[in-house]
C-alpha cells in the first residue's frame, strides 16, 4: 500500500462581496472565505527515516489530483515507495525538486482546493522558498539567470547556450537522457533487470518523463538492446579515483545505525557445526523451491523458541523486552547499501511457504518496493557470507535487537570421531554478537549448542 501525503492548511483568505438584501441601509457586507491551501510534507515512511529524497514527481504544477492518487516517488532510507495524496484539489507548487532533500515534516510543495488558488500558492511558494526549499531546489530556480547572464558574456558561442536551454527545456527527462539518475518506477527496474535492458537507453513516457515498465517492455520487444552500439566493457566501475561521494539516503541511514551501535556493549561467541545432514536435506527438498537461507532461518528460529532470552532486546537501558514474535532478519546487499528483509514468525511457517516469502522479500527488496514492517520488524539478524567463500567474520549487532549471527561458508573438514578415527566432515562457523547487557555468555552457549543439535539432525526443520 502507498503511503499517504501528510497536509495542513495555510492561512489564507478571499474576498466575496455580497449584494445588500432589503431592510439595510444599503452597504456591501464583504465575507471573508478562507483559501484551502495545504501544506504537503515530507513524510516519514521509516522508523528510522530523518530527511527523504525526491526521486520523481508523477503530477506536475496545475495538475489535478484526486484523494488515494500517486503524487510523488520518496527515496526513504531503505526503499523507493510512491506517496499518494490524501485530499483532492490541484499541485500548485512543487517547493523541492526531483533530487532533493527534504527533512521529515518540511513542506515539500504546495496543495490549492481550486485552481482560483493556484496563483496565491505559488506566490506562498516563492515568498518561504528561502527558509523551506532544499539546496537542490535552489538551483534549479537559479538556472535560467544563470543561463541569461551566461547569454551575453558568451555570445560568439552560441552552441553552449543552446545545449544547456535544450537540457531545461526539453521534454524527455533528463534521467533518459543518460543522466546520473534514472527516474523509473520499482516496477519498471526490476522489469529491466529480469529482461535485461538498459534502462540508459530507455525514454520514458510516464509523468515528467519516468520510465514505466511498458516502457521497458516496449524497448525489449524492439530489441533495443541489441541494436544499441556496443561498448568496451570496463575493467572496473566507473569511478573517479580522488573525489568525495556524499552517502546515499540508505548509506546514510546504516552509517548512522552502526555508528549507534558503538554505544552498546556486545561480545562474541563462536562455534563449529557438522552440516553433512543439512546438505543432504537441502539437495533432497532443493528442488522444490526450499533455499538454504530459508533452512537456516527455520534451524534459528526454532532454537530461538527454546532461549528467549536470545531473542530479547533492550532498548531504554534500564530494562528488557522478551519478544513476543521470533522474526528472523537476513542481511541482503543490494545496490548502493544493505537492508534486512524479515521472515516474520519463522518458527511457525512451514519450510515451503519460508523459503517462497524469502524469495518474494529479496525480489522486493532488490527492486526498493518493501514495505516498513517488512525490514524493521526483526528480533534476531542473520547474516551469511558464506556464499563467497568466507570461512568465518563478525557481525556488527543492529540497533534495538539482543543478537545476530555470522555464518560463514560449510567446508570439508578432517575431523576425529569419538572412537578416536579421523574421517571428513562438512562443518561451518558460526558467530554470534550479543548485546551483554541482557544476554550472558552461557546464554549463548546453550543456544548454539541447541542450534548446532538442530542443524545435525534436521527432521523437524521440514515439520
Amino acid at each position: 500500500m502507498a503511503n499517504i501525503l501528510q497536509t495542513s492548511f495555510l492561512p489564507s483568505t478571499s474576498s466575496l462581496r455580497r449584494t445588500p438584501i432589503s431592510g439595510s441601509k444599503g452597504k456591501s457586507q464583504v465575507l471573508q472565505v478562507k483559501a484551502k491551501i495545504r501544506e504537503i510534507f515530507m513524510p516519514a515512511l521509516s522508523s528510522t527515516m530523518t530527511e527523504g529524497k525526491i526521486v520523481s514527481w508523477m503530477k506536475s504544477e496545475g495538475d489535478k489530483l484526486s484523494k488515494g492518487e500517486s503524487v510523488v516517488v520518496v527515496e526513504s532510507d531503505k526503499a523507493d515507495m510512491d506517496v499518494e495524496s490524501f485530499h483532492e484539489g490541484f499541485l500548485a507548487a512543487i517547493m523541492v525538486e526531483e533530487g532533493g532533500v527534504a527533512p521529515i515534516g518540511s513542506a515539500i510543495a504546495l496543495l490549492a482546493e481550486t485552481e482560483d488558488e493556484i496563483a496565491e500558492a505559488k506566490a506562498k511558494s516563492q515568498s518561504s522558498s528561502s527558509s523551506s526549499s532544499s539546496s537542490s531546489h535552489k538551483s534549479v530556480e537559479e538556472q535560467p539567470k544563470q543561463i541569461e547572464e551566461a547569454a551575453s558574456s558568451v555570445a560568439a558561442s552560441p552552441t553552449v547556450l543552446a545545449s544547456k536551454t535544450v537540457a531545461l527545456g526539453s521534454d524527455v527527462h533528463p534521467a533518459s537522457e543518460g543522466g546520473k539518475r534514472i527516474v523509473a518506477s520499482p516496477y519498471a527496474k526490476k522489469l529491466a533487470k529480469e529482461l535485461k535492458v538498459d534502462l540508459g537507453t530507455v525514454v520514458g513516457t510516464g509523468p515528467m518523463g519516468r520510465i514505466v515498465a511498458k516502457d521497458v517492455e516496449a524497448a525489449a520487444a524492439a530489441g533495443t538492446v541489441a541494436a544499441s552500439p556496443a561498448k568496451p566493457a570496463p575493467v572496473a566501475p566507473g569511478i573517479e579515483l580522488g573525489t568525495v561521494v556524499p552517502f546515499t539516503t540508505m548509506q546514510g541511514a546504516v552509517s548512522r545505525n552502526m555508528v549507534e551501535s558503538l554505544s552498546v556493549p556486545t561480545f562474541r561467541v563462536g562455534y563449529t557445526i557438522t552440516t553433512n545432514a543439512l546438505d543432504a536435506l537441502y539437495k533432497k527438498i532443493k528442488s522444490k523451491g526450499v533455499t538454504m537461507t530459508a533452512l537456516l532461518a527455520k534451524a534459528t528460529a526454532l532454537a530461538l523458541a527454546q532461549h528467549p532470552v536470545v531473542n530479547s532486546c533492550c532498548r531504554d537501558g534500564n530494562s528488557f523486552t522478551y519478544n513476543s514474535s521470533i522474526n528472523i532478519a537476513v542481511a541482503v546487499a543490494i545496490d548502493g547499501g544493505l537492508i534486512t528483509p524479515v521472515l516474520q514468525d519463522a518458527d511457525k511457517v512451514d519450510i515451503y511457504t519460508l523459503s517462497r516469502k524469502w524469495k518474494e522479500l529479496v525480489d522486493k527488496a532488490r527492486a526498493k518496493q518493501l514495505q516498513p514492517h517488512e525490514y524493521n520488524t526483526g528480533t534476531f539478524t542473520l547474516s551469511n557470507l558464506g556464499m563467497f567463500g568466507v570461512d568465518r567474520f563478525d557481525a556488527i549487532l543492529p540497533p534495538g535487537t539482543g543478537a545476530i549471527m555470522a555464518v560463514g561458508a560449510s567446508q570439508p573438514s578432517v575431523v576425529a570421531s569419538k572412537d578416536c578415527r579421523i574421517g571428513m566432515k562438512n562443518q561451518m562457523q558460526v558467530n554470534v554478537t550479543a548485546d551483554h547487557r541482557v544476554i550472558y555468555g552461557a546464554d549463548l552457549a546453550a543456544f548454539l549448542q541447541t542450534l548446532a543439535k538442530i542443524v545435525e539432525d534436521p527432521k523437524d526443520l521440514t515439520f
